[in-house]
């Protein structure tokens, strides 16, 4: 099945215009169906797949993962049993009657106002890395990237006069997002002061360079984040979502109706973005519950 994987992965890319990320993780969950199929039922052929391999191989991830991790898995069985129906590979999706398991919804963290500026004032805006870490920061919470969008801009994607950046999204789907004021101040002394001490002798139009004047991977970002929290005495568990989510519900919470946020985010779809209505809800009440003398009974 390994030249098919190959036809799925142009499929992804090409056809469906998948972003990078989950085209990867796909091909590394088929991978492991792959593997599981061959090892256990002696399978190389799609034609020999049949409903009851596929149940196997659920039930003996059930024993280990959790149910959004399974049914990232089983999206991505599905997608590829139905790339093999209509390249005409199986005579039938054996896959379309299989239910998602149930996935308990939760809501994400969300840092409050004062533990985002203590984040951002906890950097060391003194040295060049101290610089690309405060652009970094300013921007993605500013302008509530996702980490991928964050790392992937490039030069010619920041418009700091008038104050934009042209983000490539879910999809390679381009849109325009506005730039916070303090991010553009921390972009320009980043890439004035900072930038091309960090570029050395390198030549790539990456906006965000690490140490070596490569572009900046994402758990080189994860370790700065967690870092610069923990030295800000954040106790929120923080993740560059994180202050994705921060952005949004900090958004919502001073008016902005969800339709701009839905633009802003990036989402197809604007159920996703809904998501910001219940958070917001639950930390109104949760100030509510704070603030009113008389919210809680005194026992």
């Amino acid at each position: 099945m390994k030249y098919l994987l190959k036809d799925f992965e142009y499929y992804l890319k090409k056809e469906k215009g998948s972003s990078k990320n989950t085209v990867s993780s796909y091909l590394r969950d088929l991978n492991q169906y792959q593997v599981f199929l061959e090892k256990y039922h002696k399978i190389t052929q799609p034609k020999h797949i049949e409903k009851k391999h596929i149940e196997g191989y659920l039930k003996s991830l059930n024993k280990k993962l959790s149910g959004k991790t399974i049914a990232r898995k089983l999206s991505s069985i599905k997608s590829f049993h139905h790339f093999l129906l209509i390249e005409n590979e199986v005579a039938i999706d054996i896959t379309k009657d299989f239910a998602s398991p149930k996935i308990e919804k939760t809501l994400p963290k969300v840092l409050s106002v004062d533990e985002v500026v203590a984040i951002l004032e906890q950097v060391d805006k003194q040295t060049d890395l101290g610089l690309r870490n405060k652009a970094l920061l300013e921007l993605i919470y500013g302008s509530g990237l996702r980490v991928s969008e964050l790392l992937d801009i490039k030069i010619e994607d920041i418009h700091l006069n008038q104050s934009y950046v042209i983000v490539h999204g879910k999809g390679d789907k381009e849109r325009m997002v506005p730039i916070s004021d303090m991010a553009n101040i921390a972009l320009r002394k980043y890439m004035v002061e900072s930038r091309e001490h960090l570029l050395k002798d390198n030549h790539t139009n990456d906006l965000f360079l690490n140490q070596n004047g490569s572009r900046l991977s994402r758990q080189g970002f994860f370790k700065i984040l967690k870092k610069i929290a923990a030295d800000a005495n954040v106790s929120v568990e923080c993740s560059p979502h994180t202050l994705r989510h921060s952005f949004a519900t900090h958004l919502l919470e001073n008016g902005m109706d969800l339709r701009t946020l839905q633009t802003l985010l990036g989402h197809e779809d604007i159920s996703t973005t809904q998501i910001y209505t219940h958070i917001s809800q639950k930390r109104i009440k949760e100030i509510y519950q704070k603030a009113h003398p008389r919210a809680k009974e005194d026992l």
